[in-house]
């Protein structure tokens, strides 16, 4: 059975730090792209960041560009996101996705696997 488990999201206020982790199971983690895309209350989904299968070619949108940092570690199945300098609008469900091919896409419909999501929400 294929699972991806998000965790690490809670209250932060403005200007702080989370880290997010996304553990994987069930298929060849190591082969696959994965992102992180995103919903805000009453919006759609937003793609985030994607690394590569090797974890050496990663992408950001512009919203978080220069804020938040994705990485894998193939030998732990797991997928991180890194994210600071937070601010009132990164408040969403964060969800880690993944797709056969081994590189990431901004094209959220072309993803395999998806987590249950963890919540982020950034209040003062």
């Amino acid at each position: 059975e294929v699972q991806l488990v998000e965790s690490g999201g809670g209250l932060v206020q403005p200007g702080g730090s989370l880290r997010l982790s996304c553990a994987a199971s069930g298929f060849t983690f190591s082969g696959y792209g994965l992102s992180w895309v995103r919903q805000a209350p009453g919006k759609g989904l937003e793609w985030v960041s994607g690394i590569n299968s090797g974890g050496v070619m990663t992408v950001y949108g512009d919203s978080v560009k220069g804020r938040f940092t994705v990485s894998r570690d193939n030998a732990k199945n797991t997928l991180y996101l890194q994210m600071n300098s937070l601010k009132p609008e990164d408040t969403a469900v964060y969800y880690c996705a993944a797709k056969a091919g081994g590189q990431p896409s901004s094209a959220i419909n072309s993803y395999y696997y998806w987590g249950q999501g963890t919540q982020v929400t950034v209040s003062s």
